[in-house]
């Protein structure tokens, strides 16, 4: 559903099916957390398609790979919430600050792939339809004006919060069944947990589980494409998932904690601040250590094992840990492409029967979007903090 809505939405344009490989991924951001999650789930979907049109297995992987590191950015984000435990910083602070970053991640990734169709002289990959393409955009419209009826209904009117937001949801299965919508109920599950976070409805803890409930709705009752073998697997892989990562919390706290206590970070913090007291200085330092640290550790490990060390060092420099918390979370995004570890980059090269070698190299231009993003999201906080700072 999600990749038949991004085609018509974008599949028309020259390089279509990189268009909508971007735009699928933004959309299963709002749903996975995890970039291998997206390289492997949509990442299957996307690759074999291109390939079935011509395109070249190395550019397929390519704008997969880079298009997979939206999942951490674009809330819900599983390293956000690691972040968030680790630093003490608000978790629904943390997602909001994932929207605009990973926009402008997907719109450079988005001309990067116009670049490349232009070079390469490819045409549309589908046909263009008006009549799709105005019911893609109705679909989009239905998603932002329902959360703003709500806000305006319940701020504004006065009217009671829940009996409002169940009549608002039982109002989206209506409006599914009668104009048969692509993906407005799937789109819908990152705006419930985000709208309900922002506006008190639950806290984050709530939020996931609302997001459970919604993704079972639709998937055993609405749609009945999950049987319950799949269910029962599901549930098994969160719970192996969701113990390791508790363990890795567990123990980094333990490490969080010696550090502190035999005055280590103390030690690290005024080495570092000898060497430079400027805040721009001090990210770039960062960001190459991270970058490093991400083509080894992931993203967990490194998160747990960078926090206690960095983040004292950016309350003396006055770098905001929401901020820092970004941009700490894209670099061992962009790890994740890199040998020697590079999670997304072997998942990949397994999809696409490429060797790792082949797929190295199909990822570098992808760097170049990546790292101009970086760049802006690290020299230009704004664009981080401005939806936090709305509503915390």
């Amino acid at each position: 559903r999600i990749y038949n809505f991004a085609l018509a939405l974008v599949g028309w344009l020259k390089g279509g099916l990189g268009h909508v490989n971007v735009l699928g991924s933004v959309i299963f951001a709002g749903m996975s957390g995890t970039a291998i999650a997206d390289a492997a789930g949509l990442g299957t979907i996307e690759i074999k398609a291109m390939k079935e049109h011509g395109y070249s297995s190395e550019f397929a992987v390519g704008v997969t790979a880079a298009s997979a590191t939206l999942g951490p950015i674009i809330p819900p984000s599983l390293p956000f919430v690691i972040y968030g435990m680790m630093a003490n910083v608000s978790i629904g602070a943390l997602f909001l600050a994932g929207l605009l970053p990973g926009l402008l991640l997907a719109v450079l990734m988005m001309l990067t792939v116009a670049y490349f169709a232009h070079k390469n002289g490819w045409g549309a990959d589908i046909k263009f339809s008006g009549s799709k393409l105005a019911k893609a955009l109705i679909e989009l419209g239905v998603v932002a004006a329902w959360p703003l009826v709500l806000w305006l209904l319940i701020d504004k009117a006065g009217a009671p919060a829940q009996v409002t937001v169940i009549a608002g949801l039982i109002s989206l299965f209506v409006l599914d069944k009668i104009f048969k919508f692509e993906a407005v109920l799937p789109i819908m599950t990152p705006v419930l947990l985000i709208g309900g976070m922002t506006t008190g409805l639950f806290t984050p803890t709530e939020g996931a589980i609302a997001a459970c409930v919604w993704a079972m709705v639709l998937g055993f009752w609405w749609y009945k494409a999950l049987k319950f073998k799949m269910f029962v697997k599901v549930c098994l892989d969160t719970v192996e998932t969701t113990s390791t990562v508790l363990f890795i919390v567990a123990a980094a706290s333990i490490f969080g904690w010696m550090l502190t206590a035999t005055g280590v970070t103390t030690a690290i913090a005024a080495w570092v601040l000898g060497f430079t007291q400027s805040p721009w200085v001090f990210l770039l330092l960062a960001n190459l250590l991270m970058l490093f640290v991400g083509c080894f550790l992931e993203p967990t490990a490194a998160i747990t094992i960078l926090v206690p060390i960095l983040l004292p060092i950016t309350a003396q420099l006055g770098i905001d840990p929401v901020h820092f918390g970004l941009v700490m979370v894209l670099n061992l995004m962009i790890g994740l492409l890199h040998p020697p570890m590079g999670m997304v980059l072997f998942v990949l090269a397994r999809v696409a029967n490429l060797s790792v070698e082949r797929t190295t190299m199909a990822i570098l231009p992808w760097l170049v979007p990546l790292l101009l993003s970086l760049g802006i999201i690290t020299y230009f906080p704004a664009v981080v903090l401005w939806l936090p700072k709305m509503f915390y």
